[in-house]
């Protein structure tokens, strides 16, 4: 049998009409934002947006690699300074 919604019940519906605007959403899942990136729903407590896969912040990303020109550089500066002492 189903049930029947009371009074109080269609005043809390009410409050969720107001919110139109504001992108946190609740699904079956939890609670989610969208990506800063792709802008597709993602769970709020991710690390990394499962759709694009770029991390959410820095401190979640793992730290980059240096670029190759500053590992060829610290390797000339280390042999100019060997040949220098020889």
């Amino acid at each position: 049998m189903p049930r029947q919604a009371s009074d109080d019940e269609d005043e809390d519906d009410d409050w969720q009409d107001e919110g139109e605007d504001d992108p946190v959403v609740w699904d079956d899942e939890g609670l989610t934002v969208p990506c800063p990136y792709c802008r597709k729903d993602i769970h709020e407590d991710s690390s990394r947006c499962p759709h694009c896969e770029r991390y959410i912040s820095r401190e979640d990303a793992p730290p980059t690699r240096w670029p190759w020109w500053v590992v060829v550089g610290f390797i000339l500066a280390f042999f100019v300074a060997f040949m220098w002492v020889m």
